[in-house]
């Protein structure tokens, strides 16, 4: 069958303007044919390329002294933990393919960013995942789609990753009416590996041989890297074939496999994984890291399927693949090994020097492109951004025309909503103790991982994910340097000090100029926030056109650190452990509502600008925390974020493995009740310590700099709260009662 004739609008179905074809035409020096269009289309679309947001990266701080591998050189960062260890990290998503196909969507996903990790040379020690939804309440609309989207996706994460054996260890899980038909799904993973294992991907030695290893190539997940390139419509979902088909247990024989190969340095030359954009991606990209070029005869290529194209082929993501180059006359070394894990492997073509990716079929070149400009040289666009039209009005919020909710049956139902409500149901799918290494199970701020380094020797690292993507929709830039804030005061409450971040910029069309000002925006926050407390990006992900034609999602830049703690002993949970210990607030008491859990779930407002954030104090609560854990005098340590003080203090009394009440007193000044229970001013935490160590706590961190009161004291069956100040009023809650009401709430809405 004849390739078809390029036509204006065959162009356009490529998502190529006519300036960037004939950008194309001037590269080449002639009209390209069917195979080229289709590499430069997906070579070019944004999910490549980040042509629309390459300028924005730009302004991420990307260097430090722990930093190995640097964003943006290989398929993830690495950071140095001491004593010659290292982590690769990264997270991806995969948003699109998980609207269509939930659970191939998420499980290619997790297939992905595993691969990304260990072709680097790590070996994936544990997975995160930061989801987002349209509301699962049987009373919201799209309920029944969104249930649905939820537990494909759920069971897609949990087949994979169980499956290959690398635990899902924690993360988030928030939902919105602005997720309706658009999911996001971003999946992290962190391998470690010692420094003298770390691989690169660039192809370099004329000559060398250049072998494709792992499963054959199909039609599946064809164009998908253009596929997740534009908008979401009903045309678009339809387009089933973009979705890849995932196969964990050969991806686990090609993990170990490769891993192996690793062990002979002099064998491998470069090595780059067949993710988006699969055979085109790997070659012109190993070809333009090495300065290079490369030529590759399809011909030689393992398929599954009879008669396929070279556009085909060369556009196929057909999961579990690799290139290889190996070092001439080792060529034995790897077919050995992969044929010793059972596992297609061919040798498909050579390194050259003429700096060309050349495609051929049966010794006919089908594509002849110069790598370089391939891969490193698509057109970068500055996009018009505009402040949204609505934006100052959404901020706006009179307190007085608001009047206080029946607090007493606000928190049972406010820890029901599927936000705060207990993710058992997630997790308990996900198999979070394989490999043995989890300290704290998921529900804690931060994920804690013991990680052995040698005999009898380990280290302790922290991770968590975040955003909290309805800030973000109402001052972008705030609400993006919140989440860099969050997500370290995570860590910080384990006892852990940060190292890096990888992130996942989930943003609607940059076309729109109200969608790249928030872009444009929440980056500049997240630049500044990660400046502010010295942590270097090691890189990560744009996801945009994430949108229906109800419009697009809330922006959602979600960040990923990752810390080190130095001693076991200073891992700290986040719920209260004992009874008769002191309860500390730690920081400003606060009644910031604007963006609030308590404006949406109990009067219907998503509006107000969000808190503020003075960075200062907020470094000041780490270090302040951090080193009272380290006096070994705390107990707990939870940061306060959605829903505020109360909220806060129900998780402390409910969240661990056993119940244990509270009494509490809250002085009100001029606050609002509602204001000082449910506000989510920023840099705050709750603490416990044993009763005979408060007073030392207590100036310890006020010799931190932060200010700290005694609320409370833990124990008894019931969360009593009293506030003083104006006219008393006491609150009383069974323990149990907000227990069941908290764990038993996604079941209820899935079941």
């Amino acid at each position: 069958m004849p390739d078809p004739a390029i036509t204006p609008e065959l162009i356009a179905k490529h998502g190529l303007t006519p300036e960037e074809y004939q950008r194309v035409k001037d590269i080449l020096k002639r009209e390209p044919n069917f195979t080229e269009l289709g590499i430069f289309s997906v070579m070019w679309s944004e999910h490549c390329s980040y042509k629309n947001s390459r300028l924005e990266l730009r302004k991420f701080p990307t260097t430090g002294p722990k930093v190995l591998v640097k964003a943006g050189e290989e398929n993830a960062g690495v950071i140095d933990i001491g004593d010659g260890w290292g982590v690769a990290f990264k997270m991806e998503s995969h948003n699109h393919p998980s609207a269509v196909e939930p659970f191939q969507g998420a499980a290619t996903g997790v297939g992905g960013i595993l691969r990304d990790i260990f072709t680097m040379g790590a070996r994936p020690v544990f997975l995160m995942d930061s989801l987002r939804f349209g509301d699962i309440r049987p009373d919201k609309p799209n309920a029944a789609t969104n249930r649905r989207l939820l537990s494909g996706v759920v069971a897609g994460i949990a087949h994979y990753g169980n499956c290959i054996g690398v635990p899902t260890v924690g993360g988030e899980v928030y939902f919105d009416a602005s997720y309706d038909g658009n999911p996001l799904v971003n999946v992290f993973c962190l391998g470690t590996l010692r420094h003298d294992q770390i691989r690169r991907g660039a192809a370099t030695g004329t000559g060398n041989p250049v072998f494709y290893v792992g499963a054959r190539t199909g039609r599946d997940g064809l164009a998908g890297a253009a596929f997740a390139s534009r908008d979401l419509t009903e045309d678009s979902k339809a387009d089933r074939p973009a979705v890849q088909v995932g196969d964990p247990f050969i991806e686990k024989l090609l993990l170990e496999a490769c891993l192996e190969l690793f062990q002979h340095p002099e064998a491998v030359v470069g090595v780059q994984d067949m993710g988006a954009a699969g055979l085109t991606c790997s070659t012109c990209e190993t070809a333009s890291r090495g300065d290079s070029g490369i030529e590759i005869d399809l011909a030689l290529v393992p398929q599954r399927e009879p008669g396929m194209t070279p556009y085909e082929t060369m556009l196929s993501e057909s999961q579990e693949r690799m290139l290889i180059i190996v070092r001439k006359g080792h060529e034995k070394t790897v077919t050995d090994i992969f044929e010793k894990w059972d596992l297609p492997c061919a040798l498909i073509g050579r390194v050259t020097d003429d700096g060309f990716m050349r495609v051929k079929n049966h010794g006919v070149t089908v594509a002849e492109i110069p790598a370089k400009q391939l891969a490193d040289e698509a057109p970068v666009y500055k996009r018009d951004a505009r402040r949204p039209a609505d934006l100052d009005a959404k901020q706006k919020l009179d307190l007085a025309t608001i009047s206080e909710a029946d607090i007493t049956a606000l928190l049972p139902r406010l820890l029901a909503t599927p936000d705060l409500a207990s993710k058992r149901w997630i997790y308990r799918q996900y198999d979070h103790m394989v490999q043995v290494g989890t300290v704290t199970a998921p529900g804690s701020d931060a994920a804690v991982i013991r990680i052995a380094t040698g005999e009898n020797s380990w280290k302790y690292l922290a991770a968590s994910v975040d955003c909290n993507a309805h800030y973000v929709a109402l001052e972008p830039k705030l609400g993006a340097l919140i989440a860099v804030a969050e997500c370290a005061r995570n860590l910080a409450m384990t006892g852990a000090e940060p190292l890096a971040l990888t992130d996942n910029l989930n943003f609607g069309n940059p076309h729109n100029p109200e969608n790249f000002y928030q872009l444009q925006q929440a980056v500049d926050g997240l630049a500044e926030g990660c400046r502010a407390f010295d942590i270097p990006v090691t890189g990560g992900n744009v996801s945009l056109y994430n949108q229906s034609p109800a419009g697009p999602i809330d922006p959602t830049p979600t960040v990923g650190i990752v810390g080190i703690i130095r001693d076991a002993k200073h891992i700290t949970r986040s719920h209260f452990q004992n009874a008769g210990d002191a309860i500390l607030l730690v920081g400003e008491a606060g009644e910031e509502l604007g963006g609030s859990l308590y404006l949406r779930e109990a009067h219907g407002l998503k509006r107000g600008r969000p808190p503020e954030l003075n960075l200062d104090r907020e470094k000041r609560l780490h270090e302040a925390v951090r080193a009272a854990i380290r006096s070994g005098h705390i107990r707990s340590a939870h940061d306060l974020a959605e829903g505020g003080l109360l909220i806060a203090l129900a998780e402390s009394a409910i969240g661990g493995a056993k119940q244990i009440g509270a009494t509490v007193k809250l002085d009100l000044l001029h606050q609002r009740v509602d204001g000082l229970l449910f506000g989510e001013t920023q840099s705050r935490a709750l603490l416990t310590t044993s009763a005979d160590k408060v007073d030392e706590v207590i100036a310890l961190l006020k010799a931190q700099g932060v200010l700290t009161l005694r609320i409370g004291t833990t124990g008894g069956d019931q969360l009593a709260v009293e506030v003083a100040g104006g006219q008393p009023r006491k609150f009383t809650w069974a323990v149990f009662a907000l227990h069941q009401a908290w764990d038993r709430a996604l079941d209820t809405y899935l079941e």
